[in-house]
């Protein structure tokens, strides 16, 4: 289970890529783990640590120095104040997957801003973090902003942010910067940059990367440039002395465009490759796959007949967990371990959506090195915080001061433990096995049912303070109950506190029944709305026929 020698010149690129948080070691981790009572026995009597794997798409992480591909991040637009809002936000989630609030030991990361303004020399993420220890990363986008700070990339606020928290330890492994052209990224022509328009020699440019953050140490990197996608990154990982290889992906957007699974037939392709060359080395080797994918766990099926999918067809991610067991099928996708009814990271088009994803392979049900712990997989979903009130994800919103929202992913999460149970090849019992027979094209989309909607959780207009702006930018994307005085016009409007909202129906039957309610009420709407803006005009958006009362 070795890995396999590096390249001198692969060598020195892991040592451009990756700088070690010198906050604490592995030794220092395991006897705090110790301490709080964490460990736990191994099948065959010797002791195992547990530990998290987390994957996290946080939708478009810039930093603050107004230098960027995608025109809604430019100056005028994306404030150091909306970076820290986005930073605290992902931060809060994170703290609370892992063991008492220390976050997970690894996490995928998906969508961090490549730094199209980088110093010379690769960012030394330990020296950073020591030299501002004695501050806040609120001080540091606040007050003592200047431009060693906005020279910082993003990878770099986030780390700073998880440190306020408490969340120290981390390597930070960045997947490249993009070479070649990347799936959507390309700025606005025009010559200088200027507010809403990105420089012109940022134009094609690739915008986002792949990002790793792992307490274990780093045994070895590799990149792989994908057709029109983010660069597949691959870290070796030391886990307690045991080698693990994670993966983190990004592929090819669309998951529902029939004209885009090529692509995504090729992102799949240089994985299964590489996958292939170290199964051939080690059967049993420990590998873990997390990502944005683009793909749902049952592509095959939710695709026209006859499509070849990068997913099910090319990667062979698969729903039989006991399959594992034999020579033909070595990856599972961790989405069967759910009920069909709670699969789901992300929403289009009035559908769940599971374009995040956890693929273990057959060496993680072993009992030697690292193995997964059975049905550990969960969605990270915190209503209240990046769910809202209808329980979907709360994306990040530009609108006000302050921005708000998190993501339009959830991120994933999944348990592990290190093990020694001296029997190599021998598999691990499973929980629920019979579970492993279901239907490896999996179940149909599932409609995302807003009738579930926590109508309780809907902000009272009552209850509010009169000193409240509801368009300040902190009440967006809220829930909010309404009954109030229709305006006498063809239009669904409602005066609130003075001012003036559109009342958007998002579907026919909607508005039809909002038409019928102002004529049969005498004027007055009572329906839960959707706080937002559509084209800078303020609305409440009515999802389902149930949030009319």
């Amino acid at each position: 289970m070795s890995a396999p020698p590096i390249p001198s010149a692969e060598r020195d690129a892991q040592r451009r890529l990756i700088r070690k948080n010198g906050h604490r070691g592995l030794a220092g981790l395991r006897g705090f783990l110790i301490l709080v009572g964490l460990l736990v026995l191994a099948p065959g009597g010797l002791v195992a640590r547990p530990f998290t794997v987390m994957v996290y798409n946080v939708e478009n992480l810039h930093d603050v120095d107004g230098v960027a591909v995608y025109e809604e991040y430019q100056p005028s637009l994306h404030p150091p104040a909306h970076v820290l809002t986005k930073l605290t936000n992902i931060a809060a989630i994170v703290a609370r997957a892992g063991s008492d609030g220390r976050g997970p030991e690894v996490i995928l990361f998906q969508e961090i801003e490549i730094d199209h303004t980088p110093g010379k020399a690769a960012p030394d993420y330990p020296a950073i973090l020591k030299t501002y220890a004695g501050t806040t990363l609120e001080r540091m986008l606040g007050a003592e902003l200047n431009a060693a700070i906005a020279d910082l990339p993003a990878e770099a606020l986030l780390l700073k942010a998880l440190a306020d928290r408490g969340l120290v330890g981390y390597t930070v492994v960045v997947g490249g910067d993009g070479d070649g052209e990347g799936e959507g990224e390309g700025g606005v022509g025009g010559g200088l940059a200027r507010d809403g328009m990105a420089p012109l020699e940022l134009r094609g440019r690739a915008a986002i990367k792949n990002v790793v953050f792992t307490r274990f140490p780093v045994r070895a990197v590799r990149t792989y440039p994908l057709q029109s996608a983010r660069n597949l990154l691959e870290v070796q990982l030391d886990a307690d002395g045991w080698p693990l290889t994670v993966f983190n992906a990004h592929w090819r957007g669309g998951a529902s465009n029939a004209n885009t699974e090529p692509v995504r037939v090729e992102n799949a392709g240089v994985l299964r490759r590489r996958l292939d060359e170290l199964l051939k080395a080690d059967p049993n080797a420990d590998i873990v796959i997390g990502g944005d994918l683009n793909s749902h766990y049952n592509q095959k099926r939710r695709s026209r007949p006859g499509t070849v999918t990068g997913i099910n067809d090319v990667l062979g991610s698969q729903g039989n967990e006991l399959a594992l067991r034999g020579p033909s099928r070595d990856l599972y996708n961790l989405w069967f371990e759910l009920a069909e009814c709670e699969r789901g990271s992300d929403v289009y088009a009035g559908e769940w959506g599971t374009l995040m994803h956890l693929l273990v392979t057959r060496g993680l049900y072993d009992r030697s090195g690292v193995q997964y712990v059975d049905n550990s997989f969960a969605v990270a979903r915190v209503p209240g915080l990046n769910a809202d009130a209808a329980g979907l994800p709360m994306r990040w919103s530009a609108v006000g001061a302050l921005g708000r929202g998190y993501s339009d992913h959830f991120p994933l999460t999944a348990r592990f433990q290190t093990v020694d149970d001296r029997q190599p090849g021998k598999f691990m019992p499973l929980a629920r096995e019979a579970a492993g027979h279901e239907a490896e094209g999996g179940a149909p989309a599932r409609k995302v049912d807003l009738a579930q909607t926590d109508f309780a959780a809907a902000v009272k207009l009552a209850e509010l303070p009169a000193a409240a702006d509801l368009r300040d930018g902190s009440w967006t994307g809220k829930l909010f109950q309404v009954d109030a005085p229709a305006l006498d016009d063809r239009l669904l409007r409602v005066e609130v506190r003075g001012q003036v909202y559109e009342v958007y129906g998002t579907r026919k039957e909607i508005r039809e029944r909002l038409y019928a309610q102002r004529r049969e009420s005498g004027g007055r709407l009572r329906f839960y709305g959707e706080l937002g803006t559509f084209k800078g005009t303020w609305q409440y958006a009515v999802k389902s026929v149930e949030w009319v009362r």
